[in-house]
């Protein structure tokens, strides 16, 4: 609620700061842009991903894993659930914002599409991982602590608000990205992932979220009936670390 509230009240704050002044025919050309492919865009995202699976066979990173872990949980006598919140806030902020009369890039359509088709994305990538990886967690709880879902959860929602509103305001994505931050940082706070696992689910939630816009056309298509213009679907995700699902929503 209070991650909620900052990302709103921040944004309005923002909007106020910055007016962008603009014609629509260079609107429509940024947004064309924003769903093509562009090779530089995988640049950091794939340096982040590439990190982690450096740390699975460098001792030299494993070390530094540990040294951070050592240092971050030496005095912490409870665990803090507020991750487990936090990693929606970046994603929902998108609608919570829209509902205040704050209008994002897309419609809600194609909102609810671009964050179905980067939520699959990611949570096949992290599930994947995990089962393929087998890195134990630095409590010792399970088998399955990279890469971080919650993380790149939070990452995939922060890079989804700052598409959204980046021609609006940059400080609505930097706010999404401060909370995403501080999503990863409370995984190793909390003793449930090493500093590997949190830089490189930071780059898959990242890549997932571009990969939705990418897509944007491809998946309009499919849920969009020719004979029936009026028809439209969408699907809402769910991940919650363990478990995904996802329902599905049509009118006519």
């Amino acid at each position: 609620m209070f991650i909620l509230f900052f990302l709103i009240n921040g944004s309005l704050i923002a909007q106020s700061l910055d007016t962008i002044k603009t014609n629509d025919s260079l609107i429509n050309i940024k947004l064309s842009n924003d769903f093509k492919f562009k090779p530089k865009q995988l640049i950091i995202p794939s340096v982040l991903i590439a990190y982690g699976f450096i740390g699975m066979e460098s001792d030299w990173v494993k070390n530094i894993n540990k040294e951070i872990s050592e240092e971050v949980t030496e005095n912490i006598d409870r665990r803090l659930t507020i991750d487990d919140f936090s990693q929606y806030a970046p994603a929902l902020s998108v609608y919570a914002l829209g509902a205040i009369g704050i209008k994002g890039k897309n419609n809600l359509k194609d909102k609810s599409i671009i964050l179905a088709t980067s939520f699959i994305i990611m949570s096949i990538t992290v599930t994947a991982l995990k089962s393929i990886a087998k890195i134990e967690r630095p409590d010792g709880y399970s088998n399955n602590s990279f890469p971080s879902g919650h993380t790149a959860n939070a990452f995939m929602g922060a890079e989804f608000l700052y598409q959204e509103y980046k021609v609006t305001s940059v400080w609505y994505g930097v706010s999404g990205y401060v909370v995403a931050a501080a999503t990863g940082a409370f995984r190793i706070y909390n003793n449930r992932h090493w500093l590997t696992d949190v830089v490189s689910g930071a780059g898959i939630g990242i890549v997932s979220a571009k990969a939705g816009y990418w897509l944007l056309p491809v998946v309009n298509k499919l849920f969009t009936s020719s004979s029936n213009p009026n028809k439209r679907s969408a699907f809402i995700p769910y991940y919650n670390g363990n478990q995904v699902g996802f329902g599905y929503v049509s009118s006519f």
